[in-house]
C-alpha cells in the first residue's frame, strides 16, 4: 500500500494503487454539491480505490435547470428529515473547473448505509447506488480554475496540485458528519461488509419516507438516469460505427474506439460511473475529456437544450405510480 503526499504541498491521497493526489471528474450539479458539503455520499458501482484527500473536478457538460432543481429538491427533503430547512446552495455550477476536495474515509454498500444507525437519517437516505463513498471535510478553491478532466480516478498533475493546495478554504456544510471507523488504527477498516456484522438480526431500522421525500428521491434518480440512457444510445451507435469501419478497413477505427472509451454514464453521485471497475491501465492512462466553450455561467445564463431533463419529473411521477 502506497501512502501518497507527492506533488508538493502534502495532503495527498492514500490508496491501493499508484495514487498521490487523486482526482475525480464529476458532472454538475453533483460536483459542487459535494465540495460545498451538502452532498456527503458519492455513489458508485465500484468501491473506492483510495482513502484520504480526493480532488473534485467538474466535467464540461453545463447542467440543465431541471437537473439542478431535481437535485436541490432531493437535498432539501433529506435534510428536512433532520430538521434542517435553511440550505444554501451554490449560486453557480461552473464546468471544466477544479473545484476543491473532500476526505474519503470509507466505502460501504447501499444496504449497509441505509441501516447504519450511527449516522443521521438524512445521510442514510443519500445512498442510492451499489457502493457509497463516505466523504468528510469538504474544502473549496477560492477561485476554481480551468483544467481538463479524465475518466475514473486519476492523479492530479504536480503543478496543478501545487497551485490548488494554496487556494483551499474549509467549508462547513449544513450538517457535517463524522463516519465512525470500525478500527481507529486502520484507515481502511470502513469498507463493504465491515459494519453490517454489527447490525442486529432483528429488522433493520428504516427511515420513513413522506410523499414529498419519495418524489424527491425519484426525481433525483431520474436526473442521474438521463446520463445512462444518453450514453447507452451513444455507445450503441459508436460500437456499430466502429464495427463498420473495422470490417471495411480490416482494423478498428481509432477515433471510434477512443469515443467508446470516453463514454461515461452517470451514477446517482453524478459522475462518470463505468459499467465495471476501471482497470489499473485505465486509471493510470486516463482519457482526455471534451472541453467546453461555455464557462462559469449562472443559472440565468444557461440556455436549455431540449432533452431528457424536461422528462425528469414526469418519469419520477410515473415511477411512483408504478411502485
Amino acid at each position: 500500500m502506497r501512502r501518497g503526499g507527492g506533488g508538493g504541498g502534502g495532503g495527498g491521497g492514500r490508496g491501493y494503487g499508484n495514487y498521490t493526489n487523486p482526482c475525480l471528474t464529476m458532472h454538475q450539479p453533483w460536483a459542487s454539491l459535494l465540495v460545498y458539503g451538502i452532498k456527503r455520499i458519492e455513489g458508485r458501482s465500484w468501491t473506492t480505490p483510495i482513502r484520504g484527500r480526493l480532488w473534485i473536478h467538474a466535467a464540461s457538460k453545463v447542467p440543465e435547470e431541471d437537473t439542478i432543481k431535481a437535485m436541490e429538491d432531493f437535498y432539501r427533503e433529506i435534510y428536512a428529515v433532520n430538521g434542517i430547512t435553511d440550505l444554501k446552495f451554490p449560486e453557480h455550477y461552473p464546468v471544466s473547473r477544479l473545484l476543491g476536495c473532500v476526505e474519503v474515509v470509507g466505502c460501504v454498500k447501499c444496504e449497509e448505509l441505509a441501516s447504519w444507525e450511527a449516522v443521521p437519517e438524512g445521510v442514510r437516505l443519500e445512498g442510492q447506488t451499489d457502493f457509497c463513498w463516505l466523504c468528510e471535510q469538504p474544502q473549496k478553491l477560492l477561485v476554481p480554475f480551468e483544467m481538463r478532466g479524465y475518466q475514473g480516478v486519476y492523479n492530479l498533475e504536480r503543478k496543478i496540485h501545487e497551485a490548488a493546495i494554496r487556494g483551499l478554504v474549509p467549508v462547513k456544510g449544513p450538517m457535517p458528519v463524522k463516519f465512525p471507523l470500525p478500527n481507529l488504527q486502520d484507515p481502511f477498516s470502513l469498507k463493504p461488509g465491515s459494519i453490517s456484522v454489527g447490525f442486529s438480526d432483528n429488522k433493520a431500522s428504516v427511515v420513513e419516507k413522506s410523499e414529498g421525500l419519495s418524489a424527491a428521491i425519484a426525481g433525483a434518480r431520474a436526473a442521474a438516469t438521463q446520463f445512462n440512457k444518453k450514453d447507452q444510445n451513444l455507445l450503441s451507435n459508436t460500437t456499430t460505427n466502429s464495427y463498420s469501419n473495422s470490417t471495411s478497413s480490416g482494423r478498428p477505427d481509432s477515433k471510434s474506439l477512443e469515443e467508446d472509451k470516453m463514454l461515461d454514464s452517470c451514477s446517482f453521485g453524478g459522475s462518470g460511473e463505468e459499467a465495471s471497475v476501471p482497470s489499473k491501465a485505465e486509471q493510470l492512462n486516463p482519457i482526455k475529456c471534451e472541453e467546453s466553450s461555455r464557462r462559469g455561467q449562472t443559472r440565468e445564463d444557461l440556455k436549455q437544450i431540449p432533452g431528457a431533463s424536461a422528462k425528469i419529473f414526469a418519469a419520477a411521477v410515473r415511477g411512483l405510480k408504478q411502485s
